[in-house]
């Protein structure tokens, strides 16, 4: 009997790709999936679209939940699932045909009871996963472990939770924290790697990540909620670790206001920038300057033409 492979897709008003997300599971070369489909309250048409392929095909099962966010829906996948390895997938993103029969071939050629997980590589795209971009990071299987997850986190590398393939038994006892809306990927695999789980890599792009342009911009509520996922982590890492890890944000966070200063200064030192100086000046002078601002993004729009 084939493995079974659980399949878990939280969908939060995500109509608008869902159907592409959906067929790439069925357009699996692996036949033995069960495809777990969390409604994670949306107000758009995701029920209907959900509940058509679940008509189309059994093996696609879906659950209805009020909303709770994205963790809170892979959480309750994780409780529904079956299958003795899970994937993951957001209703954005994109599998290919081939990820999960590769990562279950991987699987079995492990070499010790350590190997919990394949991870493959990545490719990135906007609306065709036909025609992708170059990806933010380049994975090696040299980043799989806990120092470099914790300590390289979003300066040399991530890792998009679908890239992973997992023993199921993996999440018996770890979850994704709901009460965190940043950087909630990052704590599961710290927690991951924490657990001496270890990693295959799968050097091959079988995973889509769809650029989203609606995606959450830097607000103060974000950096806020980055805060919040630092002082989580000090309930799941050593005291030494997160020292070192304090250590670390402190010195990147002074190397980039250094080196934004440099540029800023640079900017200011230029010709184009001291000549803007100057014809403010003039204008101020004449009383012109408050109708030459009125009149600037008209010329810039008149240029553009």
């Amino acid at each position: 009997m084939k493995s079974l492979i659980s399949i878990i897709i939280p969908c939060y008003n995500q109509s608008k790709y869902l159907d592409e997300s959906l067929q790439s599971v069925l357009n699996q070369t692996y036949p033995n999936w069960e495809c777990i489909i969390v409604n994670d309250g949306s107000s758009d048409n995701s029920d209907e679209i959900a509940k058509n392929w679940v008509a189309k095909d059994s093996r696609f099962i879906y659950f209805y939940k009020e909303n709770g966010g994205v963790t809170s829906a892979r959480n309750f996948g994780i409780e529904k699932a079956k299958g003795t390895y899970i994937q993951f997938l957001d209703a954005d993103d994109v599998l290919d045909k081939n990820k999960l029969e590769l990562s279950l071939k991987f699987m079995a050629d492990k070499e010790n009871d350590t190997i919990k997980m394949v991870i493959s590589n990545f490719s990135m795209f906007t609306e065709n996963p036909n025609k992708t971009t170059t990806p933010y990071c380049n994975l090696n299987a040299q980043l799989f472990n806990f120092e470099s997850l914790l300590y390289q986190w979003n300066e040399t590398f991530s890792i998009p939770i679908h890239c992973g393939f997992f023993e199921a038994s993996l999440f018996e006892h770890i979850r994704f924290p709901e009460n965190l809306t940043a950087q909630e990927d990052w704590i599961v695999w710290v927690k991951i790697f924490k657990s001496n789980a270890k990693a295959l890599f799968l050097n091959e792009n079988l995973a889509f990540y769809r650029i989203n342009p609606d995606g959450r911009t830097k607000t103060e509520s974000f950096y806020s909620d980055q805060l919040k996922a630092y002082e989580y982590l000090k309930s799941i890492v050593d005291e030494d670790e997160f020292y070192i890890l304090s250590k670390i944000l402190i010195s990147r966070y002074y190397l980039k206001q250094e080196a934004f200063k440099k540029r800023l200064n640079l900017v200011k030192n230029s010709k184009p920038y001291q000549t803007g100086l100057m014809i403010k000046k003039v204008l101020k002078s004449l009383g012109l300057l408050t109708a030459f601002n009125k009149l600037f993004p008209l010329l810039l729009k008149f240029k553009a033409k």
